[in-house]
């Protein structure tokens, strides 16, 4: 079976051969002008952002030797990657009483899998998780969800297409406490961040679970889909207004030659990477470790 890490490897592959490409063309063992730009135009086609794509060459700039070896420019870049990235990690920490994760994100991000993935994941950490379809509006959704369930032996509470959503989380909150379920993960409508009405459903589910449990979902997870790049800054944004995101999921990375972005969602938004998911099987779902994300993406 091939690991987790082969997968990130192997899906971060066209980002690589992005950045590292137009680098070798260039590189003739000393630093000029024409290698820093290389780097630049590297970057920015990762869809790193002009913003941080500046800081990073600057920060080569300032520390790479007048001659130095192609390790020691990639041991660099690695090295100025990696000190962005290293505050994304969070390791997910739960009470052991009754927990919520609330997922949100736009049509095709990802997100009814990874609520599946992450229940998962959960379920092999010790939990017990409950999956709750509350996107209510596609019929789709909530037979996805059943599907995803069944596949990995997780239980799903779902009501017809059309239920309130904020019903649907009650009852499932009801549920868990009287079968003992510990944690519960929320399935909501794949909502365009423009569409005010359903981000104001969003807040609508999170004062339930509050009034129900107390306090807000620990979790309020936007699953962006790595492929949108740029896009995503604009998103969480918005889903951050209605909910107050705690963290990302980031799906699709076997998919893109844009996974830079990953920078400048991190540095702009200050929200942790929560997990990162390389294929549409329940186990293409692992924490976010930066050091294996840039190792992944320079060294292959």
């Amino acid at each position: 079976m091939t690991s987790f890490w082969e997968k990130l490897r192997q899906g971060l592959s066209r980002t690589r051969e992005g950045l590292l490409g137009p680098l070798r063309a260039a590189f003739q063992g000393e630093k000029n002008e024409e290698l820093l730009s290389r780097l630049e135009e590297a970057l920015l086609a990762a869809d790193v952002g002009p913003e941080e794509t500046g800081r990073v060459v600057q920060a080569v700039a300032e520390k790479l030797p007048a001659r130095c070896t192609w390790e020691e420019l990639l041991s660099l870049v690695e090295g100025v990657l990696l000190a962005d990235l290293r505050g994304a990690e969070r390791a997910l920490s739960l009470p052991s009483e009754l927990s919520v994760l609330l997922f949100v994100g736009v049509n095709g991000s990802g997100k009814t899998t990874t609520v599946a993935k992450v229940g998962h994941w959960l379920q092999r950490e010790g939990r017990r998780p409950l999956l709750v379809a509350a996107d209510t509006f596609r019929a789709a959704a909530i037979e996805q969800l059943r599907e995803l369930g069944e596949a990995a032996g997780l239980p799903v509470v779902a009501q017809k297409p059309g239920a309130d959503p904020g019903a649907v989380v009650h009852d499932a909150l009801e549920h868990a406490r009287a079968s003992g379920y510990d944690v519960v993960l929320v399935d909501t409508a794949g909502r365009l961040q423009t569409k005010r009405p359903l981000m104001e459903e969003l807040g609508k589910i999170r004062r339930v679970v509050e009034k129900m449990t107390g306090g807000p979902p620990q979790e309020r997870i936007l699953v962006v889909d790595a492929t949108v790049g740029q896009n995503a800054i604009s998103q969480a944004q918005l889903f951050h207004e209605a909910v107050g995101l705690t963290g990302l999921a980031v799906t699709k990375l076997d998919g893109t030659a844009r996974g830079g972005a990953v920078l400048p969602v991190v540095r702009t938004l200050g929200l942790p990477i929560l997990w990162v998911g390389t294929g549409k099987d329940l186990e293409d779902l692992a924490p976010f470790r930066a050091a294996d994300f840039v190792r992944a993406l320079l060294r292959g």
